[in-house]
């Protein structure tokens, strides 16, 4: 059974041998040496092998005829190729010959396409690279002619576009050395040129705010807003033409030389005087937009930015700083408005110049910075100036400053706003230099009727004061106007008043019902405050006679009856009728009412105070004895004289005034006298004093019979001396048994004599009686009269003890 397994696996592997690639057959042959059958394996391989070889020989004698006829025919074929070989030799012989000659011309032809393609790419180089040199000459020519915006514009060309193309070139090393050097250098010098050009524009803000100023003057002398508007249009389309061109040429040709004069500032000295030229024309913004497109290239722009508004920021508060003697001319004033125009039209040119250099909001908030220091700086100075025309000047000058600035689109409210505010400053200081004008014109004025001798002053009179006096102008010349010069002084004064009011009020835009109003309560100040406190000043100070207190009735009276000239001049110069609703109403009536009735009390009080001079000259002997007193006192013949010419000058005056007095001096001197009586230091009064007072009073009432002055009714002026008429009655005609009888009765007798009084003036006269008849008191009839006079005290007494129970 082993046996037949090893013949199988014996068969089995020599099939394996004879199939498998002779490279595979390793491993079979180490399975036969790994068994123990190598020399039974050898066998049946030898077997094998003498089988192949009989089958070989016998297929060779099967095919052994065709072999020998192949045999044949291959020698054939070698004298064949013999014949071939001679012929190929011979051909490649003369091919070498040939090829000989090609091949020096191949290597020529080799060499001309070597420095064929030589030349070609040198010329390539040669035409990246010289672009590079061309753009770095130019970019030395525009940095020798300082046109920096170009030159950066080459430079950045020159870096990214031409170098890259040139290759790795030594020269381009050295060229890609110099470029941060040569972008340091731009944005240095870019920015020296800006602090000059800021330096230059903050010297010259005046006079670019000056010709501003000047030019916002012109087009309101035109006086038309339409053409305002529009020319402020064309101004704005101006600007921006200004601007597209600017970014053209910048593009081109980059900053424009400097001035010779002045960095930034043009020289206009040859413009002709008669043409204003714009702001923004005297001032060069070339090295603005230059070093702003310079740092836009660099990237740099917000580093730009934040500088250019850092630096204007410090720019604006030094402008905004007024002097601390702006206040005393007017020149200084207008130094500062021109400064900030100047600020502001270059800031409105470069935000409409320029994008986003400047924008909106930050020259807003630059303007109202400015805004709020100038009111403050104007509300401050303004506060100290004291002349009214300097002040005028000054609101013209702000009226200007804002009119301006308003042009350039800039919100102006609050400046007219402190305009308003600086009316009624106006106001006070008008007021104060009127109430100077006014009290120089009363103490320049005479206090008389003015002398007219021919037409021409009279006309010249009328047409300064609005006299309407038919009886007047029906007198021949020469004849007197019934005022004195105060009055027409004074009226044309107030129309000067209104006139500067008005001034005041003109360009503030206004309604005309505004501006009316507001002349009329600053008229309404004048009428009650200065011109009421002249007229008191005058009527109260020293020395003022009766004369002149007169003289000042007769003009308020006047005055006020002109009040209603004065509200239709103020109505035509506003052209506001008098009665629209809730017009202001003048004051001057009830103004000068008051003074007139001021005067007529300085009147009364100063003819009292005559009175009481002549009074204290009076000197009478209280003691005298007997029935004396025919003739009256000399001091009161003098009081009488003077109060006859006294009255005699009232003719004039209302007669209502002229009674008042007249009626007030008779009760001053009836009462004065009646003092005098019973004045406590007066302890003895005898029978022939009061005899003297009664002639005295005669003399009194002859006076007030005479009607000194007219429209008393009668016998009115002598009741002011009834009282002391009464008392002097019964003492002199010695009739109290009928005061006694009918006191209390309306129909007394002695109806006005106080029972008081007349009980002291009984206590004087028993004092009397007792000093001079104290030797005379055993004679009967002194005695008796004694004894009557203690009889009616005691009456009196008990009668005022009656009536006081």
């Amino acid at each position: 059974m082993a046996g037949v397994e090893t013949a199988a696996e014996h068969e089995r592997i020599l099939r394996e041998i004879e199939s498998t690639d002779t490279n595979c057959i390793g491993p079979t042959l180490r399975s036969v040496y790994d068994g123990h059958e190598h020399g039974l394996f050898m066998e049946k391989l030898d077997g094998r092998i003498r089988n192949h070889d009989r089958e070989i020989e016998k297929m060779c004698n099967h095919h052994f005829q065709g072999f020998v006829d192949s045999i044949t025919e291959l020698l054939k074929v070698r004298g064949e190729a013999q014949k071939l070989k001679s012929q190929v030799i011979e051909t490649n012989r003369r091919l070498q010959d040939d090829s000989r000659e090609l091949l020096s011309c191949t290597d020529e032809l080799r060499q001309c396409r070597l420095q064929q393609r030589n030349i070609a790419v040198t010329i390539d180089k040669l035409a990246h690279c010289l672009p590079v040199l061309e753009m770095y000459s130019k970019l030395q020519e525009q940095m020798r002619a300082k046109r920096y915006y170009p030159a950066l514009r080459t430079l950045e060309q020159l870096e990214h576009t031409c170098m890259p193309r040139a290759g790795q070139y030594r020269f381009c090393s050295i060229m890609a050395d110099n470029i941060p050097k040569l972008r340091i250098h731009i944005r240095d010098t870019a920015m020296t040129q800006l602090r000059d050009f800021l330096e230059s524009i903050r010297k010259h803000s005046d006079k670019i705010g000056e010709t501003a100023i000047k030019q916002a003057q012109l087009q309101r002398s035109l006086d038309s807003s339409v053409s305002v508007q529009s020319r402020a249009l064309i101004g704005r389309r101006t600007r921006k033409e200004t601007m597209v061109g600017t970014g053209k040429e910048s593009d081109r040709q980059g900053s424009s030389p400097l001035s010779e004069q002045d960095f930034g500032i043009l020289d206009v000295e040859d413009e002709e005087e008669d043409e204003v030229p714009g702001a923004h024309e005297l001032v060069d913004f070339s090295p603005v937009y230059g070093c702003l497109h310079i740092y836009t290239v660099l990237g740099l722009r917000d580093v730009f930015e934040n500088y250019y508004r850092k630096e204007r920021r410090k720019q604006a508060r030094l402008v905004l700083q007024p002097h601390s003697n702006m206040h005393e001319t007017l020149e200084g004033y207008r130094h500062y408005f021109n400064q900030i125009v100047g600020f502001f039209v270059v800031e409105d040119h470069v935000l409409h110049t320029t994008q986003g250099l400047v924008n909106r909001a930050y020259v807003e908030e630059l303007w109202e910075l400015a805004l709020s220091k100038t009111i403050a700086a104007l509300r401050t100075h303004s506060s100290y100036c004291d002349d009214p025309d300097l002040v005028l000047d000054l609101k013209n000058l702000i009226v200007l400053f804002a009119d301006t600035l308003q042009g350039y689109g800039f919100p102006v409210s609050q400046l007219f706003d402190m305009l308003l505010e600086m009316r009624e400053q106006y106001g006070e200081i008008l007021l104060k230099r009127w109430n100077i004008t006014f009290r120089q014109i009363l103490d320049q004025d005479n206090y008389s009727p003015i002398p007219v001798a021919t037409e021409e002053e009279y006309k010249h009179y009328t047409s300064q004061f609005p006299l309407q006096d038919p009886e007047l102008d029906k007198l021949p010349f020469p004849k007197k106007l019934p005022f004195s010069e105060f009055v027409p002084k004074a009226y044309c004064q107030l129309k000067e008043f209104i006139y500067a009011c008005l001034k005041y009020s003109e360009d503030l835009h206004l309604s005309s019902t505004e501006v009316d109003d507001m002349i009329r309560k600053s008229t309404n100040l004048l009428l009650t405050r200065t011109l009421s406190h002249c007229l008191q000043y005058a009527i109260k100070k020293k020395n003022v006679g009766l004369a002149e207190l007169v003289q000042v009735i007769i003009n308020t009276t006047h005055l006020e009856q002109a009040c209603h000239y004065l509200e239709e001049f103020i109505s035509n110069i506003t052209n506001v009728p008098p009665d629209t609703v809730n017009a202001t109403k003048l004051y001057g009536t009830s103004t000068f009412k008051d003074a007139r009735h001021a005067a007529e009390a300085e009147i009364y009080t100063n003819l009292n105070t005559k009175i009481d001079q002549f009074l204290q000259l009076a000197d009478y002997d209280w003691t005298t004895p007997g029935q004396g007193g025919g003739t009256p006192s000399d001091y009161l013949t003098d009081l009488i004289a003077f109060l006859k010419s006294t009255f005699s000058v009232f003719t004039n005056l209302p007669g209502k005034v002229a009674q008042t007095a007249c009626m007030s001096a008779c009760k001053h001197i009836s009462t004065s006298l009646l003092q005098l009586l019973l004045d406590p230091e007066v302890r003895q009064i005898s029978i022939g004093a009061l005899h003297q007072l009664n002639a005295d009073i005669r003399e009194c009432e002859s006076f007030a019979r005479a009607g000194p002055v007219a429209g008393f009714q009668g016998d009115t002026l002598l009741l002011a001396f009834s009282d002391l008429r009464q008392l002097l009655d019964l003492f002199v005609q010695w009739d109290w048994s009928t005061y006694l009888a009918d006191y209390g009765r309306p129909t007394c007798k002695y109806l006005r004599v106080n029972p008081h009084t007349a009980l002291a003036l009984l206590e004087k006269m028993r004092e009397t009686g007792r000093k001079n008849n104290m030797f005379a008191q055993f004679r009967k009839t002194d005695r008796d009269r004694q004894k009557l006079l203690d009889a009616v005290l005691k009456q009196l007494r008990n009668l005022i003890a009656q009536h006081h129970a």
